[in-house]
């Protein structure tokens, strides 16, 4: 944290936020108000916002990376590894060698010396594939065992990978069944509430839809709620969920991939724990 003169005082950038001392070396509380307006001040506090849009851009591209099962340049990680923004997402996360296998979590990387990690034994290594990959936690078998060791190596990932809730497809569903009515009929006062809580989870609104693309082997779906299209302030609720193809067909169950199927489900089950619980007890 570095300190910079503005209008008598010094200030400086704390944790995201403008912070400020007097000429004696005392840090005040608060800004004072007569250095709202001043240039210094101004300037840092734009700072700490872009910051925070860079944290959260990087945050969001990790997680799509994840989610999509996209393959990433090791050029690109070690590039990246620096920036204290990028190094706080990818640092703990479970990457895969070129083999698919596991090779452990994610502790360094640089220009030159690949990717440092703590494997499955607890022991430091380096590897230096051409690709990282950032596996999905549906698709780690181990994931109970992987999560008892992140608790005991302290592992605090910033991106939901391991302790993200997955949601295992049937082993045996219904061979002509095309939708999910677990979360369905979840009672909101006004449309504009349930839109805007897909929108505040990250997930597009599209054709009275909530939807949720993913890219898996190489195939897109889209995993869709039916949330309502018609008057924004009518009532509305949740209703089934579907997944269709790149080209908009519905897809039976059978057909969706692990990854398409947990984060459809996430994604249902989210936008139903919203639901108007009043208006539920009153009609029951």
């Amino acid at each position: 944290m570095g300190w910079v003169s503005a209008g008598g005082y010094e200030v400086a950038l704390d944790d995201g936020k403008v912070v400020c001392r007097n000429a004696a070396g005392r840090r005040l509380k608060s800004v004072p108000a007569k250095l709202a307006d001043d240039p210094v001040v101004t300037g840092l506090r734009q700072l700490a916002e872009w910051l925070e849009r860079h944290e959260r851009r990087c945050l969001d591209d990790v997680e799509r990376w994840m989610v999509r099962s996209l393959p990433v340049p090791l050029a690109v990680v070690e590039r990246v590894w620096p920036d204290p923004a990028w190094q706080a997402v990818l640092r703990d996360l479970v990457v895969c060698g070129e083999d698919g296998e596991i090779a452990g979590f994610l502790r360094d990387a640089g220009p030159g010396r690949g990717l440092g990690l703590v494997d499955l034994d607890g022991d430091t290594v380096r590897i230096s594939p051409a690709l990282v990959r950032i596996p999905h936690p549906v698709l780690l078998e181990d994931l109970e065992e992987l999560r008892e060791f992140a608790v005991e190596l302290g592992v605090e990932q910033r991106v939901g990978q391991l302790f993200r809730e997955v949601w295992h497809r049937p082993a045996d569903p219904d061979p002509e069944a095309t939708a999910v009515h677990d979360h369905e009929g979840g009672t909101f006062k006004e449309l504009r509430f349930l839109a805007g809580r897909a929108a505040q989870l990250g997930y597009r609104v599209r054709g009275g839809h909530a939807v949720c693309p993913v890219l898996e082997d190489g195939r897109t779906t889209e995993a869709r709620v039916w949330i309502g299209d018609y008057e924004t302030y009518a009532e509305t609720e949740t209703g089934p969920l579907t997944w269709s193809d790149g080209e908009g067909r519905t897809l039976k169950l059978h057909q969706v991939g692990p990854v398409a199927w947990s984060e459809g489900m996430r994604m249902a089950a989210a936008l139903y724990a919203g639901r108007d619980i009043e208006a539920e007890e009153s009609a029951a």
